[in-house]
Order: structure tokens, then C-alpha cells, then sequence
């Protein structure tokens, strides 16, 4: 598999990769990070010039006080010379006044700089998964989404707030207080940087070992935030059907398979620890007895060997810094692979390059040689043709699974045809402007999901700009005003979280009303009246009319109260239109659809 292919994420919440596959994810989390740093580049490098002085302040310590012990002070004692000892102990006072200074700068600038990345991936992830097509949506969990928005962007944070402040601090005082400590005592030196080996050899180990914890922490997280979102979303039928002790097995064990993964990680820092704190212990001891050894024979000032001390603890004492940065290092690459899994995703149905307008629609659909398969599964809509004149109501009818609502997704343009093409007015949907194409066409699903906000902001989605007086009109002509005027505060009422102050049936009638004040050329009615009561449907009937009057319409219903208002019905069988004709015409010749209406109406008895 070439690194190219890939891409997005619905395949990779695993822990275990192949190397070319990490290759290639590493290379797609590196262009979304320079993707998002470029704009920044300026802040970047003042941020990068501001650490380097405050590093720099900070590393001359132990060489001005080296300075102070071997010339300053005995210049004091035997000369009466004091001006060297007071320059040492204001340069001492100036770096250090300078590199707080600095530092504190370069806080509010790591800070400014954290918050720029992450504002701009928050809006990355929202405006890329609303542009997603309904396949993704179809196959990616709610939680997973949630999990990348939260979880996965605070651990992102949590490296950039602190952790990468801890790493940066500790490469440029290591470096600085290498190079000071050459300078003043080049063996003692060479002594460091053999004791490097070991020390890259446990980070390497720890580096590895940590990149597959991490990563098994990811997925086992975003399971755990799928679990929980899925059973307090669905708690109504969690409690239905007594799944409550299901759901507290499986999320204990998803639980306990986090807690695992993270002690997996939490035992290789049992490792990394206690490693560091040896290598710097046998180095500091080496360096002491050695220097020792030569401040006896008066080949070494005592105070250049206590800032060769002083030097060695401080490199290392960064190195620990280090493993706390590869702690958040290694859970923000996680983190960061699938961000930009998400981010990767394109849309299966696509923007024309030069979209064709259609500014005003008449409504005219064809259906052209028209097959669909979803991806990876078998065809559910095979040649379809069909002519749908302007301002004909259509009715869908059959057995589930017979590609109805396939065929009206397919009009909606939430897929696009494997085959063949789909027409409005003669323009192919691929090739219509989008806002032309959403102006036009116009869906209702059984969900009728309401957002957060009041009952006349929710009328108004498809108008924005409508007026409190066309609100009440629309709700007015489906029969939506009554109930709506009773609410506490009317239109004004809020409709409190997915819809909870209103019934399953107003949520229907609610949806209506923004159908009708969008006033698109072609409607799509599925299952809309499946949560309706028969005495709500009686009274939607007539509103149903008004509704679909003038313009294009398909309707699937199982109801066939709802199929009767139809000019015409399409009897669907395994994907293909099986009967076609007017309710009356199809109920005479006495094929499925007369056997479906048969079986109604001795319902209705």
C-alpha cells in the first residue's frame, strides 16, 4: 500500500500500524502542522529569539560564579580589590533580572501562539466535518467526532501550553550549558557527552515504546467518550429495554481498558525515571572525582570545577523535562494523526468546478440510467429512469430496503449516482451550484431535528431573513399555529435542547413550517408523518396539501392515507420501480401496490 492511500480515519483506530503505513500518517499530521504554523511565522521566530536570550541569561550563572571564586574574591581578600567581586555580583543580578524578564515574555507568547493553533484547529475540524458528505457521517460515530473536537485537541493544548515550553527550555539549556561547560572545562565536557550514548539508547527505548502506548490510549479514549455519548443520547431506549447493566458491563470494560492503557505507559516512565536520575548521579560523581583528582595537582581551579558541577546537574536536570515532554509528545501525535485523519476526508459528493446556476427552478426531475451502491456494499438502485414533471407529487411505496429512500437521498444530493445522472430542470445535480441545487430542493425526514433556540428560529433555518409575520404564516398554513401559540412564549419559546418542550409530532409540524417558508421547487417528504397520530395525520392532511401544492414532490410513506394525496405512485422492488401509475390506476390493475392497499384499508376496519 503506497503511503497516498493512506488517508482519513473510519479504518485507523487501531493501535498497530505497519511502518509504511506510520510513515505516511506521520507525513499527513506534519502537513496539517505546517499547514497551520506558516501563517505564524513571525510570532514563531520573536517567540524563538525571546527563549534564546532568556537561555542564554540563565546559562552564565555558574561561569560568572566560577569567575567570582577564582579571580573576584581572592583579588578582594588579598588586594582590597572589591570592583571585580561588585561587577560579578551585578552582571549576576542583570542576567538574572534580563532572563526573567524574558521569560515571562516568552510566556505570553507561547501563550498567544498555543491559542492561535488551537482556535484554528477547532475551526478546521467544524467547518471540514459540516462539509463532509452523509457517507461519512453515516459511518463515523458521533463520539469519535466529539473525541477529535475534545479530547484530542486538549491534549494538543496540554503540549503546547506547557509541555513543548519544558522541551524547548531544555534543548536550549542544554546546549547552552554544553557549550559553557567546553568552554571552561573542555574534559569535563567530553565526560558529558560520553555518557550520551546511554542516555540516547533509554530515549530511543522510550520514544518507541511510548509512541504505541500512546496511541493505544487514543483509541481505547475515543471508544470510551463513544460509549458514554451513545447510551446518554439514546437513554430513552437504554431504559426502554433495560440495557442499563449491558451498558455498565461494557463500559466498565471499556474503563478498564484505559486504565490499562495508560498504566502501560505509566510503566515505562517507571523505567525512564529512575534511568535519568542514575546517568546524572554517576555522571555528576565521574566529573566530581576526576575534577577532584586535578584540583589536587592544581590543574583545575576549584571554582571552574564547581560550575562543571553545576553545569552537568543542570544539563541534566532539563532531560527529565524531556521524558515529561515525551509524555504529552507522544499522546498529542496520537492525538494529532487523528485530527488529521478527519481533516484528510474528502467529500464523496463533490462541487462542480464551474457550477452551473439555476437561479429559478421549475422542479423538473429526470432520472437518467441512474445506479447507486454504497461503498463497499451491494447495489440498491439499479438503471432507474424516470421523467417527474414540474409540480407532480410523487408517492414511493414498497417493502424496506427496496431503495426508496436511497432514491431520495440521490435527489437531495446526500450521494451521487454510481451510474447515469439525475437532472433538474436538464442540469445534472453534480454540476449545480450548491446554492442553487439547496434552494431548489428541499428534504423532511421522519428525525425532524430542532436546534437549540426558539420555536420561530427553527422555522426560520431556511430563511434567516424571514419576518416574524411570514414565520406565523407558514406555521399558520400547516397547521402549526395553534399548538405553537399555546407554547409558554410562543414563537418565542425556546425549544429547549433537540427539541424537549415540543412532542414528537409538533417537532413534525415545526418542520413542515420550515419547509413551506423555504418555498423550494422540489420536496422530499421521508417517513415525514411516520410520528404522527392518526388524529395529527387527519389534521396534517389538509396542511400536507397546501404544502406540496405547486411544486415537485416526492413523498415515502407506509401509510397509505399519506400515498393517496399523490398524482402518482411508484411501487419499488430490490431497486428497481416495479409498478408506476396513478393511485387509482395501480389499485385497479391489481398488482403489489392494489395488494398493499387491500391490506390498509382492512386495517382501517
Amino acid at each position: 500500500m503506497s503511503p497516498e492511500t493512506v488517508r482519513g480515519t473510519r479504518g485507523e483506530d487501531r493501535d498497530e500500524y505497519t511502518r509504511e503505513e506510520s510513515r505516511a500518517i506521520r507525513k499527513r499530521s506534519l502537513r496539517l502542522l505546517r499547514s497551520i504554523l506558516a501563517p505564524l511565522k513571525k510570532l514563531i521566530l520573536l517567540t524563538a529569539v525571546v527563549i534564546v536570550i532568556s537561555t542564554a541569561m540563565r546559562a552564565i550563572g555558574p561561569t560568572l560564579l566560577a569567575f567570582g571564586i577564582d579571580v573576584a574574591l581572592p583579588r578582594a581578600v588579598d588586594h582590597g580589590d572589591w570592583w571585580p567581586a561588585i561587577g560579578v555580583g551585578g552582571a549576576f543580578l542583570v542576567s538574572g533580572l534580563v532572563g526573567a524578564g524574558f521569560v515571562g515574555w516568552y510566556v505570553v507568547l507561547i501563550a498567544r501562539l498555543t491559542q492561535a493553533v488551537m482556535m484554528e484547529l477547532r475551526t478546521r475540524i467544524f467547518r471540514h466535518t459540516q462539509r463532509l458528505s452523509l457517507e461519512f457521517h453515516e459511518g463515523y460515530t458521533s463520539g469519535r467526532i466529539i473525541a477529535r473536537q475534545t479530547s484530542d485537541l486538549e491534549s494538543i493544548q496540554e503540549l503546547l501550553d506547557g509541555s513543548l515550553n519544558e522541551l524547548i527550555d531544555a534543548i536550549l539549556l542544554g546546549g547552552f550549558t554544553l557549550l559553557m561547560l567546553f568552554l571552561i572545562d573542555w574534559r569535563s565536557g567530553l565526560l558529558l557527552l560520553g555518557m550520551g550514548i546511554p542516555l540516547v539508547i533509554l530515549m530511543r527505548w522510550f520514544v518507541v515504546e511510548s509512541q504505541k502506548g500512546f496511541r493505544a490510549t487514543r483509541v481505547v479514549s475515543a471508544k470510551l467518550i463513544v460509549q458514554f455519548v451513545e447510551t446518554m443520547t439514546g437513554i430513552r431506549a437504554v431504559q426502554a429495554f433495560r440495557r442499563e447493566d449491558r451498558n455498565r458491563v461494557a463500559f466498565g470494560t471499556a474503563s478498564d481498558d484505559y486504565r490499562r492503557a495508560n498504566l502501560r505507559v505509566f510503566r515505562l516512565f517507571g523505567v525512564l525515571d529512575p534511568g535519568l536520575i542514575l546517568l546524572a548521579n554517576v555522571t555528576i560523581a565521574v566529573v566530581l572525582f576526576w575534577g577532584a583528582l586535578r584540583v589536587a595537582d592544581g590543574g583545575l581551579a576549584i571554582g571552574v570545577l564547581l560550575a562543571a558541577v553545576l553545569y552537568v546537574r543542570n544539563f541534566f536536570g532539563p532531560i527529565e523535562e524531556v521524558a515529561m515532554f515525551l509524555n504529552s509528545y507522544q499522546s498529542a501525535t496520537a492525538a494529532l494523526e487523528k485530527v488529521s485523519g478527519v481533516l484528510e476526508e474528502e467529500p464523496t459528493v463533490r462541487e462542480a468546478a464551474t457550477p452551473a446556476h439555476l437561479p429559478e427552478a421549475r422542479g423538473e426531475l429526470a432520472f437518467e440510467d441512474v445506479s447507486f451502491g454504497y461503498a463497499g456494499g451491494r447495489t440498491v438502485l439499479a438503471d432507474t429512469s424516470l421523467q417527474i414533471p414540474a409540480g407532480q407529487t410523487i408517492a414511493l411505496v414498497g417493502t424496506t430496503g427496496a431503495g426508496k429512500s436511497t432514491l431520495a437521498k440521490l435527489v437531495a444530493r446526500f450521494y451521487d449516482p454510481s451510474a447515469g445522472r439525475i437532472t433538474l430542470d436538464g442540469v445534472d445535480l453534480r454540476e449545480l451550484a450548491p446554492a442553487d441545487m439547496r434552494r431548489a430542493i428541499v428534504m423532511v425526514t421522519q428525525e425532524a431535528y430542532l436546534f437549540s433556540g426558539t420555536v420561530a428560529e427553527n422555522i426560520a433555518i431556511g430563511r434567516p431573513d424571514a419576518t416574524a409575520e411570514e414565520i406565523r404564516a407558514a406555521a399558520e398554513a400547516v397547521g402549526a399555529h395553534a399548538f405553537i401559540a399555546e407554547l409558554p412564549d410562543g414563537y418565542d419559546t425556546d425549544v429547549n435542547k433537540r427539541g424537549g418542550r415540543v412532542s414528537a409530532g409538533q417537532r413534525q409540524l415545526i418542520s413542515f413550517a420550515r419547509a413551506f417558508l423555504a418555498d423550494p421547487r422540489v420536496l422530499i417528504l421521508d417517513e415525514a408523518t411516520a410520528s404522527l397520530d392518526l388524529p395529527s395525520e387527519r389534521l396534517v392532511q389538509d396542511a400536507l396539501q397546501r404544502l406540496l401544492a405547486d411544486r415537485t414532490a416526492i413523498i415515502i410513506a407506509h401509510r397509505l392515507s399519506t400515498v393517496a394525496i399523490a398524482d402518482r405512485v411508484l411501487v419499488m422492488e430490490a431497486g428497481r420501480v416495479v409498478e408506476d401509475g396513478s393511485p387509482a390506476e395501480l389499485v385497479a390493475a391489481g398488482g403489489r401496490y392494489a395488494a398493499l392497499h387491500d391490506g390498509w384499508e382492512a386495517s382501517q376496519v
